[in-house]
């Protein structure tokens, strides 16, 4: 049938274990499985006393697991059953294998492969996992005069698009050689479009000592992003002309799609 406004909900029904009337006593506990129980009110019960229903609250009263009857009970009284309704709107607990997954408010991709985190949103097993890798080499050599950061080196540029707005995104770059001339110095760093990933100063350093030294440089990205993103390698001067990479000599740039 329809119902105007909430339909009633079933609450947590109980019988409690049968009590044994002591001559002259009006207090008894109340016991499920030998585990007390506590109704929320007196009319949240059904009691039977020598078959007939006790009225709540006039009949008996409650408090706690303890049901006190309006007088002493004799020799020859039977409480015949007291069951308890449970409370307003309490489903109690569901049997086994009752709630589906719809029933759930978590949120995320319920499947096969995913599971519900504590924080009630489905995830992918195993966070932390590569999901891709995107490499790109360069072996020409860069000449640097500017005393900013530009990008002098356009072989040492990769696009990845991440697959989710929770991956990080984990940069290395390995130059072959680097040469900085006395009495200055050359930085290189990592930018993703137009963002300096190192801030203001620069991941790898030569130091200006007129000779070749191999250099390397790495970064964990959080993007938040699902579009194509740029990574690429920038450099500055402090002063003169350097030189990074080397012809015949190969450099690379790698990132990886870290899942979370």
């Amino acid at each position: 049938m329809a119902y105007i406004g909430r339909e009633p909900q079933v609450g947590n029904f109980q019988v409690c274990d049968a009590i044994s009337v002591v001559n002259g006593q009006a207090a008894y506990t109340m016991q499920v499985s030998s585990v007390n129980v506590s109704p929320e009110t007196a009319n949240h019960m059904l009691v039977s006393l020598n078959g007939v229903l006790q009225q709540p609250n006039s009949s008996f009263t409650v408090s706690g697991s303890t049901i006190t009857f309006a007088s002493n009970l004799v020799t020859g009284d039977v409480i015949d059953f007291i069951q308890i309704l449970g409370s307003t709107l309490d489903l109690g607990v569901p049997s086994d294998s009752t709630v589906s997954l719809a029933k759930l408010t978590a949120t995320g991709t319920k499947s096969s492969s995913t599971f519900l985190r504590g924080d009630n949103t489905f995830a992918e097993a195993g966070g932390g996992k590569i999901l891709q890798v995107v490499t790109a080499n360069d072996s020409a050599n860069y000449s640097v005069t500017s005393t900013s950061f530009v990008n002098s080196s356009n072989g040492l540029t990769l696009n990845i698009t991440p697959s989710a707005t929770s991956s990080k995104i984990f940069v290395h770059v390995s130059i072959a050689q680097m040469f900085g001339a006395s009495g200055n110095n050359i930085f290189l760093t990592i930018y993703r479009g137009s963002t300096n990933l190192s801030g203001t100063e620069g991941m790898a350093v030569h130091g200006g000592f007129g000779e070749n030294v191999p250099a390397s440089m790495s970064i964990l990205d959080s993007p938040s992003s699902t579009s194509q993103l740029t990574y690429q390698v920038y450099s500055r001067v402090t002063g003169g002309t350097h030189n990074y990479g080397s012809t015949g000599t190969v450099s690379t740039i790698t990132a990886f799609e870290v899942g979370a």
